[in-house]
């Protein structure tokens, strides 16, 4: 074998049969070999020791919320990819609620163009799933997916804003057909605006636009207006026969109608994100406000979603990464509903799972397939992504699960300069994230430029 451009020594190393003590060999950003001298050289350009460490596939997150263009005063491609590049992320997937919408061909393109200057990991964008005439020429420009919210905002015009939701159901259905016939997975953020109407409006005649009402109301009846949705989005796919993916499951009931599903052997998945485990708390809602809402998810409806996990009803972890900045969080101590919903996530939540794997809350093993291997598959970028195998991209974490350390608003790099962990004490830590060959993290330090992060299409 000849030299090397890198050789990770000395790790225990994830592979889809389970963890191995194993060298990784690494080629023009490639993994060439796994293995152990005499089978691979103990030399290469450059050489980490890995030893006492676990060693992962780079994670993969299909829910981002880069701000970009448009809203860059929250976050812009950069800082949000070197949030990811610190938490562990190569592959970031930004959503189509940027200013202008990724609705049309032309817009699409012109993000990837711009992205592609100033990614520090590898990006996909997936574009908005309203406009049925563009979803065929949007589908042959590289997306791993496409989105629709079916919710519109009440009291304010942000996050989601015209043009990227539908709660019409027959406007829905067409959506369905037109993503169904592209071969394409459709992420739909389930809501039932109708009932939801209904429901804040009881708030509102009341006077009640506090932290808590909003709480109280995304949550009332044990979470109808997730349900309801929930169930028409199965029947649509039933009927249409297309790839389904259910972001933001927080239900019981949810997640019982996704085990159906998949026992009748229909390609639905879902995402299960960080907030909803770690933040989500009513202790979170009385202390911190617009800063964990967001919603509120009931103790057992986390315990729900870790069962979830457990049993593997639950795909992947999505992070919802949404920076908004303080200011803007802060109107929501008197009006929750004219403050963004969302927090920043995508920096810690490794972190936090980490600690929950020490806790004994789920398996590594778990872990990585939620967070790399499930999603590599279900939006088309494996064996590329989300394994450590010969062949794959040299997408590697090298993670401290002994070491311990304090989420602060000073370590954070999203430009908003702000997480809802701040203070929260972790027990497990990414220490150096390795995007094809070449390190862009190293202790907490970003060492990855702009234009280091390639657009990634799905295979096949």
């Amino acid at each position: 074998m000849d030299k090397l451009d890198l050789l990770v020594k000395g790790g225990e190393v994830w592979t889809p049969g389970g963890f191995v003590e194993s060298d990784i060999a690494v080629s023009q950003g490639k993994i060439i070999a796994l293995g152990k001298p005499p089978a691979l050289p103990e030399s290469a350009d450059s050489l980490i020791d890995a030893k006492g460490k676990k060693v992962i596939p780079g994670l993969i997150d299909t829910h981002t919320h880069h701000r970009d263009p448009g809203f860059t005063h929250k976050e812009d491609l950069t800082t949000a990819t070197m949030a990811a590049a610190a938490g562990g992320v190569t592959l970031s997937v930004g959503m189509p609620n940027v200013n202008p919408p990724t609705t049309t061909v032309e817009r699409y393109r012109g993000l990837i163009e711009d992205h592609k200057k100033k990614a520090i990991v590898d990006f996909n964008h997936n574009p908005s799933g309203t406009v049925p005439e563009e979803i065929p020429g949007l589908a042959k420009e590289g997306p791993l997916a496409f989105k629709i919210f079916m919710v519109k905002d009440t009291g304010r015009d942000y996050p989601h804003m015209p043009g990227i939701g539908v709660r019409n159901h027959g406007e829905l259905f067409r959506s369905f057909e037109a993503v169904g016939k592209t071969g394409l997975p459709l992420m739909v953020h389930p809501h039932d605006q109708d009932l939801m109407d209904e429901i804040e409006g009881r708030y509102w005649k009341r006077g009640d636009h506090s932290p808590q009402a909003y709480a109280k109301a995304y949550r009332d009846f044990d979470g109808i207006i997730w349900d309801t949705a929930i169930a028409t989005l199965f029947r649509f796919q039933k009927a249409v026969g297309n790839k389904l993916h259910i972001m933001h499951m927080t239900t019981p009931e949810g997640l019982d109608m996704l085990r159906r599903a998949k026992d009748g052997g229909r390609p639905c998945s879902c995402e299960v994100n960080p907030w909803a485990l770690f933040l989500g708390s009513w202790e979170n809602v009385e202390k911190l406000g617009p800063y964990c809402l967001g919603f509120w998810v009931p103790p057992a409806h986390v315990e729900a979603l870790w069962k979830g996990i457990n049993d593997g009803t639950v795909d992947l972890v999505g992070t919802d990464h949404a920076p908004h900045t303080k200011e803007e969080k802060d109107i929501g101590w008197k009006d929750m509903w004219k403050s963004p919903g969302g927090e920043p996530q995508i920096q810690d939540y490794l972190s936090l799972f980490l600690t929950a794997v020490n806790e004994d809350k789920l398996s590594l093993d778990t872990l990585v397939r939620i967070t790399s291997y499930n999603p590599a598959r279900i939006f088309g970028v494996y064996p590329r992504k989300g394994t450590i195998q010969p062949g794959s991209d040299a997408d590697l974490v090298i993670v401290d699960m002994n070491k311990e350390a304090v989420i602060s608003n000073e370590t954070t790099y999203t430009k908003v300069g702000w997480t809802p962990y701040h203070g929260r004490k972790v027990k497990g830590v990414p220490i150096r994230t390795i995007l094809r060959g070449k390190t862009v993290m190293e202790n907490g330090k970003i060492t990855g430029k702009p234009g280091d992060g390639q657009f990634v299409k799905p295979l096949g």
